[in-house]
């Protein structure tokens, strides 16, 4: 019978996962070889719905990605050609809590995002808003840190969003560059996993945000401490889980959970 963790058995294993987080904040996404854990491929894994997926060797290993959907003013299949690149951190990965993020957006319709300003933090390889900018309209800004800023506006510009997706530097726990406009939608997927920019995100989210502001939230749950992350969250913001996305029973299989933020 395995018995439960007293409170101080928890909170020294909080603490531990803190100091080695400031050590490595990539740990939790090695294997046990030590290497960056691929992101799962939809044929060979359970996420079945993902799109589907295509590596070009001709063109220096561009990653596309294919959404099928019946909209009638959105190109069919939309396909989206990512450059992705571990070297600037796990942001140059296309990881499955953006694809899934993505795969949502489309589903709510091509008016969905229809003259909104969205944000999307974290932004990585910028797959979610690059999506997003696919959808009639809507003027996206995608935000990262400095080193993931080439390979985002790289990943803009090979896909002729140009016009309309705009590439911004944005460190949470700062302020807000006037150049980001406040957003009618901000777009966050998989952007818990370096413990000690907990508060830093929900502190830029708070800035980001009013009462009104549409939040969606893609969340893989890796480890205990990430409990520290919600704890901070609910001082500013509560929380309902997504339940009308017919692929939530796949997903939350894989401990992923598709989310809308409000703010208090």
């Amino acid at each position: 019978m395995q018995l439960e963790q007293t409170p101080s058995e928890t909170m020294a294993e909080l603490i531990l996962d803190e100091e080695l987080d400031k050590q490595d904040p990539l740990r939790h996404l090695m294997d046990l070889d030590g290497g960056l854990v691929e992101a799962p491929v939809s044929s060979t894994q359970a996420l079945t719905f993902l799109p589907k997926q295509s590596h070009s060797v001709e063109d220096g290993g561009m990653l596309r990605l294919s959404f099928s959907h019946d909209l009638i003013d959105v190109p069919r299949p939309l396909e989206i050609t990512l450059a992705v690149d571990a070297s600037p951190g796990c942001g140059g990965i296309a990881w499955p809590a953006g694809q899934i993020l993505a795969t949502y957006l489309i589903q709510q319709g091509s008016g969905y995002l229809k003259n909104k300003n969205v944000v999307e933090l974290g932004a990585g390889t910028g797959l979610v808003g690059l999506v997003a900018g696919q959808l009639p309209d809507a003027k996206i800004w995608i935000t990262d840190q400095e080193p993931l800023l080439p390979i985002m506006q790289k990943n803009v510009t090979i896909n002729n969003l140009t016009s309309n997706v705009f590439v911004a530097k944005l460190d949470w726990g700062v302020p807000v560059p006037s150049t980001i406009p406040k957003p009618d939608i901000i777009l966050a997927a998989d952007c818990v996993y370096f413990e000690p920019a907990f508060p830093l995100l929900v502190q830029t989210l708070d800035e980001l945000a009013d009462k009104d502001t549409e939040i969606l939230f893609c969340y893989k749950k890796r480890r205990k401490a990430d409990k520290r992350f919600f704890g901070i969250l609910k001082k500013k913001f509560r929380w309902e889980e997504v339940m009308d996305d017919p692929n939530r029973p796949i997903y939350n299989k894989e401990a992923i959970t598709l989310m809308r933020l409000f703010k208090r």
